[in-house]
C-alpha cells in the first residue's frame, strides 16, 4: 500500500520542491492542501501547480471565516500583541492551517503532514504541536529542516526535476493572510535601514496619503466589531474594508525588533491597518466600560495570551482558560468608536457606550457635579496612612 503525505502548498518555491523531493525521499505519493486565510494568491492557479508538479490530489479550503471568528475574534477582546506590536497574523494562521491539514490526513488515511517552515522560525513550533497534539499518531515531516539545500541549490533542484516554479524577484519574504502581512530579509536584515517603500504592498507611504483626514466610526458589540460608519457588516468583511480604508491613509506600517522563540532575535517589517484600528478602538471602549481592576489584571492576561499564541501553543489548555475570563468581560464592551486617520497617524476622537463607567454628573469640574469634595479629606488621610508611617519609621524619625 502507498504511503500518503498531506503537505500544506503554497505554491512558492519550497513547497513546489517539497512535494517532488517528499514523493521521491519517503517514497509517497503527496496529497496538496491550501487553505484560504484572505492572502491575495490565485488559489486556483496554485491547485493546477500543484498537479503538475505531482501531487495526485490538491484540497483548496475555504477557511476565512472560521479564521475571523475563531481566531481574529479572541485576539481582538485579548488586545492580541506580542511584545506589544505585532498582531500575531502569521502565528494566528498556523494553527488553522494545522487543523486542516490533519483534518485531510485524517479523511484521506495517511500517515504523514508535511510543511514548508525551516529550522530558524517560529511556524515549525506552530505546525508541530498543533499537530502533535490533534493527532498524536501522524508523523509530522519539514523537508527544509532536512534537505539541507539552499535557495540557489532550491532552483537547481526544481529545474533539474522540472518543477513549475515561478521564482519571486522580489528580494523580500512576504507571508499574508485576513489580518496582517509581513516582510522579511534582504535589506530588511540590516535593522539601521529604513524599509524601502518596495517592501510594503498594503498601504501607502503617509506622505502619499490623502491630504484630507477620514473618520471611521466602529461599533462594537459583546468586545467584536460588528459596524463600520453605521454598516453592518461580517467580520471578515469589516476587516477588508479596513484594511483597504486604512492602508489608503497609511495606517498599519511596523518596524519591529522580535524575539523569535528559538532564540533569534529578527527584524520584521509588517502592515496590519485593520488591526491597527480596531484594536486601537477596542482598547479605548474597553477603558470606558471596565473597571480599573479588570483593566488591570486583564493587561497580564492579555500579555500571556499574546505569548502563548506566539509560541506556537494554540493548543494549550491555559489558552482556553484566558479566553474564559477574557470573555466573561466584553459582555460590557459594547458602544461605538470614533477614529481619525491622517497620514500615517491614527487616534481616537470619541466613544460612546451604554455600559459607560464615565458620568458626567462626577466628572465635570463645572456647576452640577455631584461629588462631595471634602469627602476627599478622609481618603487621602486612611490612602496614605502606611506610606507616611513608613517613611517615618524608616527615616528613623
Amino acid at each position: 500500500m502507498v504511503k500518503k503525505i498531506v503537505l500544506a502548498y503554497s505554491g512558492g518555491l519550497d513547497t513546489s520542491v517539497a512535494i517532488k523531493w517528499l514523493a521521491e525521499e519517503y517514497s509517497s505519493s503527496v496529497i496538496t492542501v491550501t487553505v484560504n486565510l484572505g492572502q491575495f494568491e490565485d488559489l486556483e492557479e496554485i491547485g493546477k501547480r500543484a498537479y503538475k508538479t505531482g501531487a495526485i490530489k490538491h484540497y483548496s479550503i475555504d477557511a476565512l471565516d472560521e479564521f475571523s471568528t475563531d481566531f481574529i475574534a479572541p485576539e481582538i477582546a485579548s488586545n492580541g500583541l506580542y511584545e506589544g506590536k505585532y498582531p500575531l497574523a502569521t502565528a494566528l494562521a498556523r494553527p488553522l492551517i494545522a487543523k486542516k491539514m490533519v483534518e485531510v490526513a485524517k479523511k484521506e488515511g495517511a500517515d504523514m503532514v508535511a510543511h514548508g517552515s525551516t529550522g530558524k522560525g517560529n511556524d515549525q513550533v506552530r505546525f508541530d504541536v498543533t499537530i502533535k497534539a490533534l493527532a498524536p499518531n501522524i508523523k509530522v515531516i519539514a523537508p527544509v529542516r532536512e534537505w539541507d539545500m539552499n535557495r540557489s541549490m532550491e532552483i537547481e533542484y526544481a529545474k533539474k526535476k522540472e518543477i513549475p516554479v515561478s521564482i519571486k524577484k522580489s528580494e523580500f519574504s512576504i507571508d499574508e493572510n485576513l489580518w496582517g502581512r509581513s516582510a522579511e530579509s534582504g535589506r530588511l536584515e540590516d535593522p539601521m535601514t529604513e524599509p524601502p517603500e518596495e517592501a510594503f504592498g498594503w498601504t501607502k507611504s503617509p506622505l502619499d496619503a490623502p491630504d484630507k483626514p477620514a473618520y471611521i466610526d466602529l461599533e462594537f458589540k459583546g468586545g467584536l466589531p460588528v459596524a463600520m460608519n453605521g454598516k453592518a457588516m461580517k467580520l471578515s468583511s469589516l476587516i477588508t474594508a479596513l484594511n483597504r480604508l486604512a492602508g489608503e491613509h497609511g495606517i498599519g506600517r511596523i518596524d519591529h525588533i522580535e524575539d523569535r522563540l528559538v532564540g533569534i532575535k529578527s527584524r520584521e517589517v509588517y502592515e496590519a491597518p485593520a488591526a491597527s484600528v480596531i484594536l486601537e478602538a477596542h482598547r479605548d471602549l474597553e477603558k470606558l466600560t471596565l473597571p480599573k481592576s479588570i483593566l488591570n489584571f486583564k493587561a497580564i492576561v492579555d500579555s500571556t495570551w499574546a505569548r502563548l499564541i506566539y509560541e506556537g501553543l494554540w493548543v494549550d489548555p491555559l489558552r482556553q482558560s484566558l479566553e474564559a475570563f477574557t470573555m466573561s468581560t466584553q459582555r460590557y464592551v459594547n458602544g461605538s468608536v470614533r477614529i481619525k486617520l491622517y497620514k500615517g497617524g491614527m487616534r481616537v476622537v470619541g466613544r460612546s457606550s451604554k455600559n459607560s463607567l464615565y458620568l458626567s454628573n462626577l466628572a465635570t469640574y463645572g456647576t452640577g457635579s455631584t461629588f462631595d469634595q471634602k469627602a476627599a479629606i478622609g481618603f487621602i488621610e486612611i490612602w496614605g496612612l502606611q506610606a507616611r508611617t513608613a517613611k517615618l519609621i524608616m527615616d528613623g524619625q
